[in-house]
């Protein structure tokens, strides 16, 4: 009886540590596909986005609601990112920053 406890609660522990793990990496892999999702729109829109990686991985994230609010989710997907929605919502993000950033700047120069 003693063993048989044991071993569910062994069964529950490994199997909540293994839960646990993939779904960090899980989380690792799709911010990584949204992070270079984000600096191909960097790549497509003049200008910089600011904050290097970070900011085209929040650019991708970001841009992934707002394609999907746009065109909806259709195409391929990679670690829950669907990537033709989430590109053009990256583009449009990267657009946005580009006009924000733009007229910032000048208006520092005044």
């Amino acid at each position: 009886m003693a063993f048989l406890l044991v071993a569910i609660v062994l069964v529950l522990v490994l199997g909540g540590a293994f839960w646990v793990t993939s779904t960090l990496i899980g989380l690792v892999l799709t911010l990584v596909m949204a992070a270079l999702v984000g600096m191909a729109a960097d790549a497509i829109v003049p200008g910089k986005l600011p904050y290097g990686v970070l900011g085209a991985a929040l650019a991708g994230i970001v841009g992934g609601f707002l394609g999907s609010l746009l065109l909806g989710n259709f195409g391929p997907g990679l670690f829950g990112v669907r990537i033709i929605p989430a590109f053009v919502g990256a583009v449009v993000i990267a657009a946005a920053a580009e006009l924000v950033t733009h007229s910032r700047s000048r208006r520092a120069l005044r």
